[in-house]
């Protein structure tokens, strides 16, 4: 079914919105590249510093429970969530990958607020350091934008 565009896809107007980011600490160089590459592309949207609020966990399998205590509060008008998981030797990174991405899609699905998930997985670290800082800024981008589309939905 084709309709007229609208207009509501595709803003990036980060003024006045509220976004909550969730960061894992392993391999915290490298989500530390992701997050800082995340906020100056907030800054650059016009998303205040205040309203940004910035929590650390321990790893990938943390991060959809810090999302939705923050989908609960009903204070953000988007999430991020930033981490990064590179293959081992064992399964361990296919259930990490697998029910991280699968609790961020619930937390997303559950709370009707929209969630950004720059999660990299990537099979070595010279992946990782190669998609860092892009994802970083993607994620704010995505944040951003569905924030706006969602408002306008609404």
């Amino acid at each position: 079914m084709q309709g007229a565009d609208t207009g509501t896809t595709g803003e990036l107007i980060g003024e006045g919105l509220r976004i909550g980011i969730v960061r894992a600490r392993f391999n915290e160089a490298l989500t530390s590249v992701l997050a800082k590459a995340c906020f100056a592309e907030l800054e650059r949207l016009e998303v205040d510093d205040t309203d940004i609020k910035h929590v650390t966990v321990p790893g990938a399998l943390e991060i959809p429970v810090a999302l939705k205590a923050m989908a609960e509060s009903g204070d953000f008008d988007a999430l991020i969530a930033l981490g990064c998981i590179i293959r081992g030797e064992t399964y361990h990174f296919e259930l990490v990958a697998n029910e991280s991405a699968a609790g961020i899609s619930r937390v997303v699905l559950d709370h009707q607020v929209p969630v950004a998930n720059a999660v990299l997985t990537v099979e070595n670290e010279a992946q990782a350091w190669a998609r860092a800082e892009v994802k970083g800024r993607d994620a704010a981008r995505v944040a951003v934008e569905m924030a706006n589309l969602l408002e306008d939905l609404s």
